[in-house]
């Protein structure tokens, strides 16, 4: 979490180093709601559940109406299973923490203090279990990076120069997510489950804005 931070602060400064020189600097604290995916293997298939998801995203406005931007989003929920042998009913597998570290870009479509937008993003994201179910998994899963992409489009509304609202919506795309090994407890047969594609994560949140400058 330490090392989260430290990235996420990294990124905020070096922005508003590079808003020095720009027309304007925001920052963006959202919370929302996050639905999960599922990769089938066969007939089976393993899911990351729907949560709540927060987030920060600082930006800086590279030229009028477009804006420059780093985005960190955590996601804390489940990982469930289904699988034939291991468990032929749908069964909690694993706590799982989700971190998403994401640039990329956003468009204005108004000058007004209604501003619709658009943006797309890529970068990585980290999928961390914990907490397995012994009675699936025979040894801890391991942490995986995936590299991944996003697209976001909602509207922001300024109530005052410097402060606003933002609402919107997302789909992500961890890239190549899945390969995660289970097996029967200590002591029993064990198995590979391998499953691997692109899962598609859509959601949607609401925040403030602070806007800085021009």
């Amino acid at each position: 979490m330490k090392k989260t931070l430290s990235i996420v602060a990294l990124a905020v400064f070096a922005l508003t180093g590079f808003s020095s020189h720009a027309q304007a600097f925001e920052i963006t604290p959202t919370y929302g709601y996050q639905f999960g995916g599922r990769l089938n293997y066969g007939s089976n298939y393993l899911k990351v559940d729907n949560s709540g998801m927060f987030g920060i995203t600082a930006g800086f406005e590279a030229r009028r109406d477009y804006m420059i931007e780093v985005t960190y989003m955590n996601m804390s929920t489940e990982l469930r299973i289904r699988d034939r042998i291991l468990s032929p009913s749908e069964d909690f597998l694993a706590d799982m923490n989700v971190d998403w570290f994401l640039v990329g870009g956003t468009r204005y479509f108004t000058n007004g203090n209604i501003k619709p937008f658009f943006g797309g993003q890529l970068g990585l994201s980290v999928f961390s279990p914990k907490n397995e179910n012994r009675d699936i998994v025979s040894r801890s899963l391991d942490s995986a990076t995936y590299f991944s992409f996003g697209f976001k489009g909602g509207v922001v509304i300024m109530l005052t120069e410097s402060i606003g609202l933002n609402f919107q919506g997302n789909i992500l795309f961890p890239v190549e997510w899945g390969g995660v090994y289970v097996g029967v407890g200590p002591g029993g047969p064990s198995t590979g489950v391998s499953a691997g594609g692109t899962i598609v994560m859509g959601g949607f949140s609401g925040g403030l804005v602070f806007r800085l400058g021009a």
